[in-house]
């Protein structure tokens, strides 16, 4: 969620710093600032808004100093002001925080009896604030860093700078992520590798509990029983990190467009010359009674759309839960179960608090990840790779559309390992489908002018069946989020029962309607909303729109496949109706607001 940065350089820090920060935006920020040390003081700058008004503060007002760290803040407690914007000082002491400080009141209400008294609306001023009080106590900065870490309950990421010491960071990770980067004489912190990747190709993970003493000649890493131990230093592809746009308008327009090229990566990478699907951990489907897959947002809507093939596809019970509720219910965990674990960034607070509920309980943990470093990928037994590169856009595109395929070949070798035989024509159908997705992003259609009576409505509806059902859900939110209109997805014969009092010529439904078995019951549904004035957008293949079209008020017309793979395909489009909506809309397409790219609080 936030984005924390730590320099140890040879160079003036605050200019690598605010790249750093740029590189970080991604995860979705609505203030900035830094702080350095120089000539053994140590001063900070801060400014509310994109980080464009750091740096044109920093203009005006420079911060000189080798040594620093840096923030972009997304708002939890209090309000996003200058006030409230990291790093928080407390006397000779700053710190950056990613996470949420649980006992942040009681501590507050502690330190004031020390006259130490809180000036902002945040947790993390209380994480300074502790620091310079035992900082006055024992005079030794990295006794009060771990003083403090002992006091701290809740989930976190931090690094903290000190008043007369250029040559040091101390930084702790419990719950939020946290990297070192390790340079020529020079040291970084960063919260993943795409903002050190710069910097630093040779990186190491703080794991769960870890702090670390950081100066130029290195890093002294210590695990959550206080034991100085290593952790292993890997070299990253500089590849994997670029977050340019490629000549685009929007990373998302980028990320959309990138998607058929590595959905085809992914298939080669899953499925062999002679159609064997060879999934890591050598997985086999036999051995397990049920699937548990446990996801948030996009993910799990991925997650309701592999049910139905589970189910239909290799007849395996499958249960989805929704990540932040599932641990809640302490729900009981067969010894035959896979759990599945979806996440993008791979850090997702409530998706990693459910695998370690289900840690020891279940007979294998598998996670479904974009980044195979990431805290889920390392704490799981089994790790698939989504192989999606780098996605900055807020909303989710490339990611879930090969979440969708790695899911739908792992339902494929569940059926042949159950011994099912598989529908004639799915593989070489799966193999073909990233031409097919070719043709729907050269061929638009009338995706724009669609879009534009979109950008009109208050309110769209979105409707589907079987296992475009969920893809209804995903377009609802792709549209939601970066358009900010209010829409949602139904089940297509739910319509009936309380959604069709929303329908009036004033609401756009867009209809998903695959020819597939379930086709006349879709275009039935689709009837009564007509029947009510409704202005009905149809997406359907060939056959469909020449049947039905002439009803609609919108059409769009995509290429027919195998009834199982409709799912991938129709994605497609409504994630193009949700970007020129947006763009339409002129709204802010890859950083919308209120939102983050890396959730990690609950």
């Amino acid at each position: 969620m936030c984005g924390i940065i730590g320099v140890l350089g040879d160079h003036e820090a605050a200019p690598i710093l605010v790249e750093a920060l740029k590189r970080l935006e991604y995860r979705g920020y609505d203030s900035a600032g830094i702080a350095t040390v120089n000539g053994g003081k140590l001063d900070r700058r801060r400014a509310v808004g994109k980080l464009v008004n750091l740096s044109d503060l920093l203009v005006h007002e420079p911060l000189p100093g080798k040594a620093g760290i840096g923030h972009t803040r997304w708002a939890t407690h209090g309000a996003p002001n200058v006030g409230n914007a990291h790093p928080h000082k407390a006397g000779p002491v700053a710190v950056v925080h990613n996470g949420i400080i649980e006992n942040f009141r009681e501590l507050r209400d502690e330190l004031a009896t020390h006259g130490l008294k809180a000036e902002t609306e945040t947790d993390t001023e209380v994480v300074a604030l502790l620091a310079q009080h035992y900082l006055s106590e024992t005079g030794n900065p990295k006794a009060a860093a771990q003083a403090t870490l002992a006091r701290l309950e809740g989930a976190f990421a931090l690094c903290f700078l000190f008043d007369d010491q250029e040559d040091l960071l101390i930084c702790a990770r419990k719950g939020s992520p946290l990297a070192i980067g390790y340079g020529k004489g020079e040291m970084f912190v960063g919260s993943d590798a795409i903002a050190l990747a710069p910097l630093t190709n040779r990186i190491a993970y703080l794991e769960e509990g870890d702090h670390a003493v950081i100066t130029r000649a290195g890093a002294q890493v210590f695990d959550a029983e206080g034991n100085q131990t290593n952790r292993d230093i890997k070299v990253i592809e500089i590849g994997n990190t670029r977050v340019d746009k490629a000549g685009h308008k929007h990373f998302m327009a980028k990320e959309i467009a990138e998607q058929p090229a590595l959905l085809a990566d992914l298939i080669a990478n899953y499925i062999g010359a002679d159609n064997t699907i060879t999934l890591p951990g050598d997985l086999n489907f036999a051995d397990y009674d049920r699937v548990l897959m446990v996801a948030c947002g996009t993910g799990y809507y991925a997650c309701k759309t592999a049910k139905n093939w589970f189910e239909t596809v290799a007849g395996m019970p499958v249960e989805v839960d929704v990540a932040s509720e599932y641990r809640y219910r302490e729900p009981p965990v067969g010894d035959r179960t896979l759990a599945l674990y979806l996440s993008q960034s791979g850090e997702t607070a409530d998706t990693l608090a459910a695998l370690r509920y289900t840690a020891g309980k279940a007979a294998t943990i598998a996670a479904i990840v974009n980044v195979p470093e990431s805290s889920i990928a390392r704490e799981a037994d089994v790790v698939l790779p989504i192989r999606a590169g780098v996605e900055v856009s807020v909303a989710s595109t490339k990611a879930f559309t090969n979440q969708l395929a790695i899911l739908l070949m792992m339902a494929a070798k569940a059926a042949q390992d159950r011994g099912k035989i598989l529908a004639e024509g799915l593989i070489d159908g799966l193999r073909a489908l990233p031409g097919i997705l070719n043709v729907v992003l050269d061929a638009p259609d009338n995706v724009q002018s669609i879009s534009r009576g979109l950008a009109e409505a208050r309110d769209v509806l979105f409707l589907g069946r079987g296992a475009v059902y969920p893809i209804a859900l995903e377009g609802a939110l792709k549209l939601k989020e970066i358009s900010y209109i209010h829409a949602e997805g139904y089940a297509a014969g739910e319509l009936k029962h309380g959604p069709i009092a929303l329908v009036d010529k004033h609401v756009p439904v867009i209809v998903l309607a695959p020819r597939d078995r379930l086709f006349d019951k879709t275009v039935s549904n689709m009837q009564e909303v007509l029947a009510r004035g409704g202005k009905v957008v149809l997406i359907s293949d060939e056959a469909g729109i020449n049947e039905f079209g002439a009803d609609a008020w919108r059409t769009l017309t995509l290429p027919r496949v195998h009834p199982t793979l409709a799912p991938i395909l129709y994605t497609i489009p409504v994630q193009l109706l949700a970007y020129h909506t947006a763009v339409a809309k002129g709204t802010d397409v890859d950083q919308p607001r209120n939102l983050a790219k890396s959730v990690t609080v609950e």
